[in-house]
């Protein structure tokens, strides 16, 4: 088997699997649905296209610089003005830095890191307001979603680095979701299995996750690419 990693770094984040009416909430980590959703929209997919080919790839991320949560609320009006819609609140992830890993076959994979490199559509990191800030820098790797998460150095930012929490310890802790078989040990279900993009008939099926963790050396890790990067270039 085959891994597709991407770098997921950007001012906000927000990754929702079960937002509902005027309340968006966000996860602690991207969910399979917003990655999957982000590489469809990378070869160009509309939204009404099928994602059994995608839907079957196996996912699982690592958090390595967890960010913070923050809020935000948008008011609305009615067109004439008189009538004044309920606040709205969004919830994002601030400065969160992940490695996202996708599983499968070699040749598919090669193609959604070559469509990730020349997007047909803009790419977000979770809402059309959060665009990543540099490029995702993706590449395919041998391996399990396991081995690649566990061998690749750490990508979080020179300043949380050296913050005190992690700044005097060999290895730290870096917590990790992945897709795992129905039944194991410590496992939970959640609702983030995409079925159907489709705006007027989304659908959304049950998938199995462990969150764990690993080591990962804090000396020597990779910093996050600071290139030029223009998220609308694509569009």
């Amino acid at each position: 088997m085959s891994v597709l990693l991407l770098t997921l770094a950007g001012p906000l984040q927000s990754w929702g699997s079960s937002s509902r009416f005027v309340r968006r909430g966000t996860e602690s980590a991207p969910t399979k649905s917003g990655v999957l959703g982000l590489l469809a929209a990378a070869q160009g997919r509309r939204r009404t296209e099928r994602l059994e080919d995608l839907a079957g790839l196996r996912f699982g991320v690592r958090i390595d610089q967890p960010g913070r949560l923050v809020r935000d609320f948008q008011t609305a009006r009615s067109l004439d003005g008189r009538q004044t819609m309920p606040l709205s609140y969004r919830f994002y992830l601030a400065d969160a830095v992940f490695l996202a890993a996708v599983e499968g076959e070699r040749m598919l994979l090669d193609v959604l890191a070559e469509a990730l490199r020349r997007p047909v559509y803009p790419l977000y990191l979770g809402r059309r307001s959060c665009p990543p800030a540099g490029p995702l820098l993706p590449k395919v790797l041998d391996g399990t979603v396991e081995e690649v998460l566990s061998a690749e150095p750490w990508a979080a930012k020179a300043w949380y680095r050296r913050s005190a929490a992690v700044a005097s310890l060999p290895e730290v802790h870096v917590e990790t979701v992945i897709d795992c078989p129905p039944g194991t040990a410590k496992a939970v279900t959640v609702r983030d299995h995409p079925i159907s993009f489709d705006p007027e008939r989304r659908e959304y099926g049950w998938r199995t996750v462990l969150y764990d963790s690993v080591l990962v050396h804090s000396r020597g890790a990779r910093a996050v690419a600071r290139d030029a990067h223009d998220p609308m270039a694509a569009w």
